[in-house]
């Protein structure tokens, strides 16, 4: 079995791997330079045709030509590492909150965070809730898993894109942002100290 993640300093491609490091899944990184291109080369678009970091190849699941899974878009990719390497899926039911959870951090809090009008009316809500879910625990079936690695590596780019972000309000979510932040896997993957 080969997975095989294409990645970039900055890009997305950190979840993914992040969640193969805490998980011990076996992986090649194929790192590639936005800054040269690289992933707008023929060799690249084949695998992702639309240009972007990061994807994945995995050789342990096959079309029905005996094809290779790819993938692209961190969502999706942190999906089937969970459902298929990762063993959280054990029922639907589980699929679904971490189909969920990936889709909020990847869309609703993203866009919260980064897109400066929806920062100042939408993400206070949004942190004042999720304090609360963080408060209870891991987001599904009380184990780390696809789901706290999206939320918490978004939570943690709070801190990384805006140091001098008060969230101060939110305990919960500086906690988990502090921890994240102290857990090896993280800090070997975004080469912190």
């Amino acid at each position: 079995m080969t997975i095989i993640l294409y990645g970039g300093p900055q890009t997305r491609a950190s979840m993914p791997r992040w969640y193969m490091e805490e998980m011990g899944i076996a992986y090649e990184l194929v790192e590639l330079s936005l800054a040269e291109g690289q992933h707008l080369k023929e060799d690249f678009l084949s695998i992702n045709p639309f240009g972007k970091l990061p994807a994945m190849k995995d050789d342990s699941v096959v079309d029905a030509n005996g094809q290779p899974l790819v993938l692209f878009e961190s969502g999706a990719i942190l999906l089937h590492l969970a459902e298929h390497h990762g063993n959280e899926v054990k029922r639907p039911y589980d699929r679904s909150l971490i189909s969920q959870w990936t889709h909020f951090a990847n869309s609703t809090l993203a866009f919260a965070i980064f897109v400066p009008d929806q920062k100042a009316k939408t993400l206070p809500r949004l942190l004042t809730q999720l304090n609360s879910e963080i408060a209870k625990g891991y987001f599904v079936n009380n184990k780390w898993g696809a789901a706290d690695c999206a939320i918490s590596s978004y939570l943690a780019y709070i801190k990384l894109f805006f140091p001098s972000e008060d969230l101060s309000a939110y305990p919960s979510v500086e906690a988990l942002i502090q921890s994240t932040r102290e857990r090896p896997s993280y800090k070997k993957i975004m080469g912190i100290g």
